[in-house]
């Protein structure tokens, strides 16, 4: 089967696929995100290279690797985030004080199209060139 009708299939059982650049770590997302949200934060920004990142919060039982392993680095106290060991594309991040879910990068889904933002966080790091979606709910800092 093509790889465009096995992601197809899996879609339509509401399993997502994604991965890396290279296409050496790969995961796939059983059912919907928790929520999703963009993150402005100084740490998020420094680990990916990006203004912002859009994070799919998913329950971590969801969650599932296919591939080679990531990388971890833990960025902060509590946190570890996880990239591909060749072509360093951010994948996870992972918070000690809640066990059962994981943040997985929105834009490294196969098909990112449907898991749009809701939620703006930490804009109190946000570039101020960075434009802010006055559609979503905004947060100064952490969503509650």
């Amino acid at each position: 089967m093509p790889a465009t009708s096995a992601v197809n299939h899996f879609e339509l059982h509401n399993t997502f696929l994604g991965g890396c650049l290279c296409g050496d770590v790969r995961y796939q997302l059983l059912g919907s995100p928790l929520s999703v949200c963009r993150c402005h934060c100084l740490s998020c920004r420094k680990a990916t290279g990006s203004a912002g990142v859009v994070w799919a919060i998913v329950r971590k039982a969801d969650f599932q690797l296919i591939g080679a392993m990531p990388r971890e680095f833990s960025s902060s106290s509590g946190v570890k985030r996880t990239f591909c060991p060749r072509c360093g594309s951010s994948l996870t991040y992972e918070r000690a004080d809640q066990p059962s879910t994981i943040d997985v990068t929105v834009a490294t889904l196969d098909h990112p199209d449907s898991w749009a933002p809701t939620d703006e966080t930490w804009l109190e790091d946000a570039l101020p060139w960075e434009a802010i979606d006055p559609a979503l709910a905004q947060h100064v800092q952490d969503a509650p």
